[in-house]
């Protein structure tokens, strides 16, 4: 699962990392250390075969659906059932793929079997660097006739430093990795599916406060290192 995230990086830094063109509008939002399911977020996708940097809902609302209340569940979507879900189905056939950018995702560790008592963590990449999340992006236009742009975050199995705290992740893809996926390369649909692997190389793990639970606190000392006991 990856429910919560840190967006603290500004535009002009996202900009030079995803090689975002110079005349592409530029999102206005602000920075966020404890981003949630239904937040406006900014992702970047093709958009008439550039790249553009827009803002989008976290959590995927499928073209059909009645009203937008199915966000609350499709914020994450498995990378197994991609082809198999009817709400991840059309996207994913459609090569609505997209990167998710962020400081650092959170995750938390059961630490007894009822899952009552949990500790969170940061989880980001050695260099701090921003990193991209695998996503998938959706047009909806409410029965108000708003177009809303929403998205989800891509899950797989972990790799060795995740699996301790929990047993998903999201896909992380490493820059090389970021033309296919977004489909700026002439590549079979196969080719983006090999793309979502647990993450191979090394990534930086700590222990962060509880506060982080309540989506209400959004400040810079959720993501400070705490001791644990």
């Amino acid at each position: 699962m990856c429910g919560r995230v840190r967006l603290s990086s500004d535009y002009s830094e996202l900009k030079i990392r995803f090689k975002v063109p110079d005349d592409q509008p530029a999102p206005n939002f602000a920075p966020n250390w404890n981003g949630a399911p239904t937040h406006s977020m900014p992702i970047v996708r093709l958009d008439q075969g550039r790249r553009l940097m827009e803002l989008a809902k976290w959590g995927l609302i499928p073209f059909w659906a009645k009203d937008a209340k199915m966000a609350y569940s499709t914020f994450n979507a498995r990378a197994e059932a991609l082809q198999t879900m009817p709400s991840f189905r059309e996207p994913w056939k459609k090569g609505r793929r997209c990167l998710v950018p962020v400081d650092n995702f959170y995750e938390w560790q059961k630490l007894d079997p009822t899952g009552k008592q949990k500790q969170p963590y940061a989880i980001a990449l050695p260099d701090r660097e921003i990193m991209a999340l695998a996503g998938l992006w959706e047009t909806w236009k409410s029965p108000t006739d708003e177009i809303v742009r929403s998205f989800t975050v891509i899950t797989t199995t972990p790799n060795g430093e995740m699996a301790p705290i929990h047993n998903r992740m999201p896909v992380i893809l490493p820059p090389a990795a970021w033309p296919t996926w977004l489909g700026e390369e002439d590549a079979p649909l196969e080719a983006a599916a090999e793309l979502l692997a647990p993450y191979s190389e090394h990534l930086v793990v700590w222990s962060v406060h509880a506060d982080v639970g309540n989506v209400k606190n959004n400040h810079a000392g959720l993501v400070e290192p705490i001791a644990l006991t």
